[in-house]
């Protein structure tokens, strides 16, 4: 199973636009936002990717709560599973704690994976671009046995994402 997972898209749907069609071309078979869309054209890029979506109010969401049954936007944390791999999903960091198999926040626009007693921790870092000219998202791939994360990261300025990959053991 693939998932691809970003967050703190602001108000560059051109970025977002390019991050969903890389996870697309990828081989993503969902989508996760970790909030801060900001516009509805970002949940729009969302609604229109075809792909199974789910994503949580960010700080700077305020504006899209009247959108939030049209787009299915959640409060935070949200829990859900998929298949039998049980998420929790925030914006804001607040709610690290190990209750789930895989958290996914954002917020501080920084990529970060880890793997602590039995939870896997993600930030996809930023589609924006704001605090560094990289826009990232992460495809996490979920293996019988082991989880793998491809961060790929784009400079704004060329065209091509580049990838690292770090592996997990479930």
């Amino acid at each position: 199973m693939k998932i691809g997972i970003l967050s703190d898209s602001h108000t560059r749907s051109d970025y977002t636009e390019l991050v969903i069609n890389h996870l697309k071309e990828s081989g993503a078979q969902y989508l996760i936002h970790a909030g801060d869309l900001c516009i509805e054209d970002n949940l729009k890029l969302l609604q229109n990717s075809k792909l199974v979506y789910v994503t949580v109010f960010g700080n700077n969401d305020n504006a899209l709560i009247s959108l939030s049954s049209k787009y299915k936007i959640k409060k935070e944390p949200y829990y859900f599973k998929i298949k039998d791999v049980k998420f929790k999903l925030m914006h804001l960091p607040f709610y690290l704690n190990a209750d789930s198999d895989i958290v996914i926040f954002g917020h501080t626009h920084k990529f970060e994976c880890s793997y602590n007693n039995g939870t896997l921790f993600i930030n996809p870092g930023e589609v924006c671009a704001r605090e560094k000219p990289l826009s990232e998202a992460v495809l996490l791939e979920i293996n019988e046995n082991e989880y793998i994360i491809n961060y790929y990261y784009k400079d704004i300025n060329t065209n091509n994402f580049k990838k690292e990959e770090f592996k997990y053991e479930r």
